[in-house]
């Protein structure tokens, strides 16, 4: 399934724009307001934040019991469902925020139980400073030894599935020893608690401290309780951050501000930490904006035509009230293909069905704006709609027809070995729907464009690595010869738009110094960029795409977005060490500086460009980890090694 999402911009007289501010924003929002408050106080809460998940029973039992209320009550059914999935999704997210917070907790306080000065380590181990790294420099030296073997393993593997005997594997170079530099911190950490003997496990922990190296400089005393303290330091900021921080909602009548206000005014606050929950919220900028609204059942959206040609569309709950649909002459006929299906399907609801509709789900959203005036008429409203590209075609709804029909069939084969007397109404209905959709699925939808599969070469792949000061390094392969078939920079991907990159490079370091500023002046320092990245992301992916189908390409591989940030540091680290040599002080202030004088990168907004636009050429797009050493060009190569590696391996199993 190709899944992109696309926009339009939603108009309509003063009194329907009213009537849904008003459901949005006097009803619905305080409704997710409350019910986010509300299960951060439920006796399970505990429990949820053990497991990482909430149930979304409870979270639609306190709903039905809010909605009895009048200040809740009279909103149409879909906004109590849309209610009930976004309460469900931040949860979902911040729990998940909590989880990877509570694991740096335990990470960092295992290793400051671990840390140990020079001292210490001689103290405990009953040995001198030289034996210790001694032995330090086995351990380094067996690590290194096993990875480069395992390695070479996998390397004499593949060259024996490609059949290319021809091939050596290539010999470990000091390069691929720095790389395993993170797998060499993680087995150093698995095997000090299996460790027994204490000369290792000082020797470990010295090879901790020191990243993985034998350091011949003596310790010093200050920095090391300097490096310590910094780390307590670090643990008790993600306490702070993990404790009494459940979701809040949006207060869209800024009372919580006021109430702050008078409060700040009259009382003095009883600790530092008063002081600075006060200053949080007086700084903070809240949303002007109701929560969006989702409609993820796309027969609950009405799209209709005037005699003028005009897109109308209004949504079940909302009455007679239309909204006129302003989009892009891009998107122009994506919209028109939904008024198309939902008029051929409401010709004939026995007939065809609503799972070949190309519109898949929509959400009904709030743009804000500056300015004075009813909030009705001063923000805009949109409306987010999710297609599925595959579903343009006739070739592409004959392949998703037959997909569904094959999920349909297994279903009710199923449920043909069991027993219907002990199934549930729910169940029932379940496989009556199943069987209904498999009826209606025989009949595809008529007047779709015929156009070939995008079909490209299983064994040509693009990669594309992304840096801090190569933004984005493309290379097309040929994994069958092991050939690289073409490199593109930024510069050659953006041609004469390239201009544009050192334009946004400039706005964004004056609305770094902007920020730094405010700031230091303890105020508000939320400031929007302009559209201008979003601009040069889309021209990049198109660039990308054109290369991939120019070379016949079967896949794009992109880089696994959470390594970005080791990825960075690993550049801006070794750019310092080649810059001044020997010199960890003066590395860490050229590191500090260049880290301001380059420009910061969106990676994963420029990841979703890159995945849209290959969902539209029906290119697949594949994901896996990115070396962090080596040139942007190797990095990109890689990138397409290790991913035909995993399809390989994928296949074998």
């Amino acid at each position: 399934m190709s899944v992109i999402t696309i926009q339009c911009r939603l108009v309509a007289n003063d009194q329907t724009l009213r009537h849904l501010w008003e459901l949005m924003a006097e009803k619905n929002t305080p409704l997710i307001s409350e019910l986010l408050e509300q299960m951060g106080k439920h006796p399970d809460f505990e429990t949820w934040l053990t497991k990482g998940e909430v149930p979304k029973d409870t979270i639609k039992t306190l709903c039905d019991s809010l909605k009895a209320q009048n200040r809740f009550a009279g909103q149409p059914g879909r906004f109590y469902t849309s209610t009930v999935s976004q309460v469900k999704e931040i949860y979902k997210s911040w729990l998940a925020l909590q989880k990877r917070r509570q694991r740096q907790i335990e990470g960092k306080q295992r290793w400051l139980r671990m840390l140990k000065s020079d001292v210490e380590l001689q103290e405990e181990s009953n040995c001198s400073l030289e034996t210790i790294r001694v032995k330090a420099t086995e351990i380094l030296a067996e690590f290194v030894s096993k990875f480069t073997k395992d390695t070479n393993q996998k390397s004499k593997k593949k060259t024996k599935s490609t059949k290319n005997t021809t091939q050596k594997p290539k010999k470990k170079t000091k390069k691929d020893t720095d790389e395993s530099g993170s797998t060499l911190f993680q087995a150093l950490f698995d095997i000090y608690d299996k460790t027994e003997d204490t000369l290792s496990r000082c020797a470990i922990i010295y090879l901790l401290k020191n990243h993985c190296q034998v350091n011949e400089i003596e310790e010093d005393p200050d920095k090391f309780l300097k490096s310590k303290r910094a780390k307590e330091i670090e643990i008790e900021r993600l306490q702070e951050q993990i404790v009494g921080r459940i979701p809040k909602g949006r207060d869209l009548t800024n009372k919580k501000w006021l109430d702050t206000i008078k409060l700040a005014s009259s009382q003095v606050p009883q600790d530092e930490n008063e002081a600075k929950s006060w200053q949080n919220l007086l700084l903070k900028t809240s949303s002007s904006v109701p929560y969006s609204v989702d409609y993820e059942t796309n027969t609950d959206i009405k799209w209709t035509k005037d005699n003028k040609g005009r897109l109308f569309v209004n949504f079940n709950g909302l009455g007679d009230h239309k909204f006129e649909v302003y989009c892009d002459s891009r998107q122009l006929p994506y919209f028109q293909r939904f008024c198309e299906d939902l008029q051929i399907w409401h010709d004939d609801e026995e007939k065809y069905s609503s799972a070949l509709f190309m519109l898949r789900s929509a959400r009904l959203v709030w743009l804000e704006k500056k300015g004075r005036g009813k909030p009705w008429n001063i923000h805009r409203l949109y409306l987010h709609c999710s297609l599925d590209t595959s579903l343009w075609t006739a070739e592409g709804t004959e392949q998703i027809r037959t997909n569904k029909i094959n999920e349909a069939d297994k279903v009710l084969t199923k449920a043909k070995t069991k027993d219907k007397k002990k199934l549930n109404e729910n169940q029932l209905a379940y496989l009556q729907r199943q069987q209904s959709t498999r009826n209606k699925l025989n009949n595809p939808f008529p007047g779709r464009p015929s156009k070939p599969i995008y079909q490209g070469n299983s064994h040509i792949l693009v990669g594309v690595s992304l840096g801090l000061e190569k933004p984005t390094t493309v290379a097309v392969v040929d994994v069958a010869s092991n050939k690289v078939l073409a490199y593109r920079s930024v510069q050659q991907l953006l041609g004469q738009n390239y201009k544009l990159l050192n334009r946004q490079r400039q706005q964004q370091q004056h609305l770094a110094k902007k920020r730094h500023e405010s700031q230091k002046k303890q105020a508000p320092n939320q400031f929007g960029e302009s559209e201008l990245g979003q601009y040069v992301d889309r021209l990049l992916a198109k660039s990308i795409i054109t290369l991939a189908t120019t070379y016949q390409a079967s896949s794009i591989v992109l880089p696994k977005l959470r390594d970005m940030r080791e990825i960075i540091q690993s550049e801006i680290q070794a750019k310092a060490e080649k810059k001044i040599p020997g010199y960890k002080e003066g590395q860490q202030q050229y590191a500090k500086q260049y880290r301001i004088s380059i420009h910061r990168w969106s990676y994963g907004r420029l990841i979703e460009n890159i995945q849209s636009q290959a969902a539209k050429a029906g290119i697949s797009v594949e994901t896996t980890s990115q070396q962090t050493r080596g040139s942007p060009q190797e990095q990109a190569k890689d990138l397409v090694i290790f991913a035909y590696r995993e399809r390989q391996a994928i296949s074998n199993k």
